[in-house]
């Protein structure tokens, strides 16, 4: 796969300082609708905790919980089919739709799907898919993957979503009215339920107790798409699963006030079995998933519930966009599971971080995902996809920190050359410096100032 590395796609995004700046402070302005919902929540830390074990002891049987799915499944009437990978995934959906002479589909709701990269497949074999969802609906015309899990258009200012309608819409040019906008995609969008042949969905949760699907949304349009159809397909990674019906309370409370500060989702529905004269598959997939349940490392991704809180708290995610993460899940879990993946596409994604910690802080299932990042960059320095001069770099610093004399003679010279580098035109020099304002240089040293201080309390 040819792509830009994430660095280089984060300095095309930092090129724009006004961009920059909203995209910052509206995932900061969520972040914080988060804080403060959760606030109103007594038992919070408890909430995590239970959803954290549970999610732990699930994947410790994942195994049994899915053919116990599997088997409630198909007892409710349900068609449940098994992908090992994408190309698997996108062969199953092609087929249960090509029997059924399906040509027009809705989605919605599926970062899976996106994983897969579905819709290309279908429409080149002659099917025409639309979100549905206004974000996905919007960068689907626009001919762009999703920015972002929960906020797929998160990238984009009402003046690209009136110049996109305008072009494709046919709306309104320079009409920035949000209403007025989203009745023209409403007035399409319900032409395309009326059409469909089959809705496409994604899964939050799947309760083994009793085959039950369960999706979160705020439009309601994979429940206007799944009534509608004569064919719903459901395609879900294996690491959705829960136990019981009891487990789904604890989920549901932590999912919407970690991703949006909202109590709970508009619709929440819940499906046990086709209506009567309708079909209703399940695609269950692996890709990669298996491989990293059995590495002690990273397993405790799999307990992603895709909130997308650690993409609003992260502050490299904030500042370089999720078009910069060249994958279908971007910010710190994305950066932990699509070098799982494919090492050699995803390498550098780990390095897209500043291990502060915030993301594992924000996860509502308490995955450590800082740890899990700095895990990943060993494994990818060990596996040989470091690039060179990131690498001598580290072993130059490694060796210097080993020599303590060394290490201090040199900081004499710090302070100097940190005070000129710190000058606008040698910023440019670096991708690090190049986008950010650093402090001023203090006079002196911190071991400097602390020996005068230590020695004059004697």
């Amino acid at each position: 796969m040819n792509h830009k590395s994430h660095a280089s796609s984060a300095a095309e995004f930092l090129e724009d300082s006004a961009r920059v700046s909203w995209h910052d402070d509206t995932l900061w302005w969520i972040r914080a609708k988060r804080d403060k919902a959760v606030d109103t929540v007594p038992d919070w830390e408890a909430l995590r905790e239970a959803a954290s074990e549970i999610k732990r002891h699930t994947l410790s049987r994942l195994d049994t919980y899915l053919m116990q799915l599997e088997t409630q499944a198909i007892q409710n009437g349900i068609h449940v089919h098994w992908a090992a990978n994408a190309e698997e995934h996108n062969r199953i959906v092609y087929n249960i739709l090509s029997q059924h002479h399906a040509a027009n589909v809705v989605k919605s709701k599926s970062m899976l799907t996106e994983e897969c990269h579905l819709n290309p497949y279908l429409e080149e074999r002659g099917i025409q898919v639309t979100d549905t969802d206004l974000g996905e609906y919007i960068v689907q015309l626009r001919h762009e993957p999703p920015s972002h899990i929960v906020l797929p258009a998160i990238h984009l200012k009402k003046k690209q979503v009136s110049d996109t309608f305008h072009t494709h819409l046919n709306t309104d040019p320079g009409n920035l009215s949000p209403d007025y906008l989203t009745a023209a995609a409403r007035d399409v969008l319900r032409k395309k339920f009326y059409e469909a042949d089959a809705a496409i969905t994604g899964i939050n949760f799947a309760v083994a107790e009793n085959g039950m699907l369960v999706i979160c949304t705020n439009e309601g349009n994979a429940d206007m798409g799944m009534h509608l159809a004569r064919i719903h397909i459901a395609c879900m990674g294996i690491e959705k699963v829960i136990p019981t019906v009891e487990d789904l309370p604890v989920f549901l409370r932590l999912l919407a006030r970690s991703a949006t500060g909202q109590a709970s989702t508009a619709y929440t529905s819940h499906i046990r079995k086709p209506v009567p004269g309708k079909e209703l598959h399940l695609v269950l997939v692996d890709n990669g998933r298996t491989a990293m349940l059995a590495q002690p490392h990273f397993r405790d991704a799999l307990k992603c519930i895709r909130c997308g809180a650690c993409f609003n708290t992260c502050p490299v995610y904030r500042r370089s966009g999720g078009h910069s993460y060249h994958t279908s899940v971007a910010g710190p879990i994305g950066s932990v599971l699509s070098p799982g993946q494919n090492m050699a596409a995803h390498g550098d994604l780990p390095f897209a971080s500043t291990l502060c910690g915030s993301c594992s802080q924000v996860c509502p299932v308490k995955i450590d995902l800082h740890g899990q990042l700095w895990h990943r960059r060993q494994e990818i320095n060990q596996a040989g996809y470091v690039n060179g001069m990131k690498k001598l770099t580290a072993q130059g610093f490694a060796w210097l920190l080993t020599r303590p004399r060394l290490f201090r003679l040199l900081l004499n010279f710090g302070g100097k050359a940190g005070r000129l580098l710190s000058k606008r035109p040698f910023r440019r020099l670096s991708a690090w410096t190049r986008h950010r304002d650093l402090p001023s240089m203090p006079q002196a040293r911190f071991d400097s100032w602390y020996n005068k201080q230590y020695e004059q309390q004697k």
